[in-house]
């Protein structure tokens, strides 16, 4: 039994030898980890200016830079827009966006939702606003329920930056509520229009006739006498024409020589006798 115990000692310990050689081999190096040189995961506020006075307001819930880019990350992206005198007019919203640095741009892109002043939706996949040309824009399609309830769809979008003024670029299709109703109502204001200004027309009609015939009537002054008027000289162009006309033609030049030939002829005759 003592022999056997000393035989299982150094089993033992070159077992252990060896597990302990596997465990040091299968240790791993450092890994390098690329990591954001910005971040945070908390509300975040960006704010842009136009000449000191507040333009947007951008509220996120995480933002991230990376150190080789001027460009920041954010989302979602929640944009707000003011007027010149400080109040929200209008507000962006979208899964994700991105801008630069100094927010000369913000790409807004993901189920994107704006809300114009006056109070016209606009949905797209994405939307980018430039402050260079100081416009909101984008190619993808979009779909726009106006502040009546008319939607409108096609294919690019162009606004402003406070999304006052918008427009569709190509491929415009629509749906009007009350179609029918609105352009009876739209009838009968131009109707209406039209009936006020022949009523202004027809009232100041009679007061210019009345003011025309209450002006004193005018004598008719004497004819002045007539002096009678020496006959002038013919036109140079008719004592032309008469001289032409008077001109006789070569048929009667002959006839009038014949004639003088026979005279001359005769009294040579009468001098012979």
């Amino acid at each position: 039994m003592i022999l056997q115990k000393w035989t299982l000692i150094p089993l033992l310990l070159i077992g252990l030898l060896m597990t302990a050689c596997e465990e040091i081999e299968e240790e791993k190096p450092w890994l390098q980890v690329e990591r954001p040189e910005m971040l945070f995961t908390d509300t975040t506020l960006m704010d842009s200016y136009d000449k000191g006075v507040l333009a947007w307001k951008l509220k996120t819930a995480y933002l991230e830079r990376w150190g080789d880019k001027e460009v920041v990350f954010v989302r979602p992206v929640l944009v707000d827009i003011y007027d010149s005198l400080g109040e929200r007019t209008a507000f962006l919203r979208a899964d994700s966006g991105r801008m630069d640095l100094k927010f000369t741009y913000v790409y807004a892109y993901g189920h994107v939702y704006a809300l114009t002043p006056k109070g016209a939706s606009v949905r797209s996949d994405s939307l980018i606003w430039n402050k260079r040309d100081n416009l909101v824009k984008t190619e993808s399609y979009v779909r726009v329920v106006s502040e009546e309830g008319d939607v409108l769809q096609g294919r690019g979008f162009e606004s402003d930056a406070h999304m006052d003024n918008w427009r569709i670029l190509s491929s415009v299709t629509g749906i009007f509520q009350d179609a029918a109703r609105r352009l009876k109502e739209e009838d009968k204001s131009q109707a209406k229009e039209i009936e006020s200004r022949d009523s202004a027309q027809a009232a100041a009609a009679p007061a210019s006739s009345s003011a025309a015939t209450t002006v004193a009537p005018v004598k008719p002054a004497a004819p002045a006498p007539v002096k009678p008027v020496a006959p002038s000289a013919p036109a140079k162009a008719d004592t032309l024409k008469e001289t032409e006309s008077s001109a006789p033609t070569k048929a009667e030049q002959e006839f009038m020589k014949k004639i003088r030939n026979r005279g001359i002829r005769a009294k040579a005759k009468s001098r012979d006798e």
